[in-house]
């Protein structure tokens, strides 16, 4: 039997953010108000994905689009089941949808469900304004992504190799930050991987370092910015407690107390964060 449940005003009215996982194995965020909300890449399960919503109480009815980063699997796992199965429209530009469709890891290829969008030019789904952004990364195309709704301003950075002058721009006008500490330097030098490999994930189209991370924004927070959740840790050459420490470290050197300036976390990799409100 289900229920039909009235939510007080308030309640309707508060923005929801949720990451359902956030590493080197899967991505996947959801940002909405109780009636209707998107998803920020769909990297994981589509069971996980359709559990981890159902625990949070977020109806898959109501996820009205799909906003992907880059065609890598971490990003793309479920997208054909939430595009043609479920009819969810799947947002991106038409070289990652391109992408997407010779990815080994789409059993479902997307036909019906594709919407493109250009970078730098925004669109506007419900009440949310979106617009995605060049970044540097080594998918077949990749995009950052500032969303605008109800006056506050969420930028996802998830996968890029540097924080170029474009994206730092989207970074610096954020009110909410999902940015990118994927690994520290010392653990990547000294752990088992190849050395290709260790200069594909340092070099400008692979990803951030947590020291990296930390030094730019020391730099250039803002008194705007009111939460930093770092995300896509690495499973192999990182910690969260680790990339915390280090982000909070440089934050304090500029006297900028976490906890208490700003609110700063580290993103669980393959778990659900708490569900974030905010009015």
């Amino acid at each position: 039997m289900q229920l039909n449940i009235d939510y007080p005003e308030e309640e309707s009215s508060k923005i929801k953010f949720l990451s359902l996982a956030s590493g080197s194995s899967g991505n996947c965020y959801y940002l909405g108000y109780k009636d209707y909300g998107i998803l920020i890449d769909a990297g994981i399960g589509i069971r996980t994905i359709k559990r981890t919503l159902k625990e949070f109480n977020i109806p898959m009815s109501s996820i009205c689009g799909v906003f992907v980063t880059h065609d890598h699997a971490d990003h793309i796992k479920a997208v054909g089941h939430l595009g043609e199965k479920l009819h969810i429209p799947i947002y991106t530009t038409q070289r990652i949808h391109e992408g997407i469709n010779r990815s080994y890891c789409m059993t479902e290829k997307l036909y019906t469900c594709v919407k493109y969008i250009e970078k730098q030019q925004p669109i506007q789904l419900k009440d949310f304004r979106i617009e995605a952004f060049e970044v540097p990364h080594d998918g077949t195309d990749n995009v950052g992504y500032c969303i605008e709704i109800a006056n506050k301003t969420f930028s996802f950075l998830t996968d890029l190799g540097e924080i170029t002058e474009l994206a730092a721009q989207y970074i610096i006008k954020a009110n909410y930050l999902i940015i990118e500490a994927n690994y520290d330097d010392e653990m990547l030098k000294m752990g088992p991987y190849p050395a290709h490999l260790k200069q594909r994930i340092s070099g400008r189209t692979g990803h951030l370092s947590n020291k990296v991370t930390a030094d730019f924004l020391a730099e250039n927070i803002t008194a705007d910015l009111k939460h930093i959740w770092l995300c896509h840790l690495s499973k192999d050459n990182n910690h969260p407690e680790l990339a915390y420490k280090t982000v909070e470290f440089k934050l304090r050197s500029k006297g900028i107390i976490p906890g208490k300036d700003i609110q700063l976390l580290a993103l669980k990799r393959s778990t659900p964060s708490d569900l974030y409100e905010f009015d």
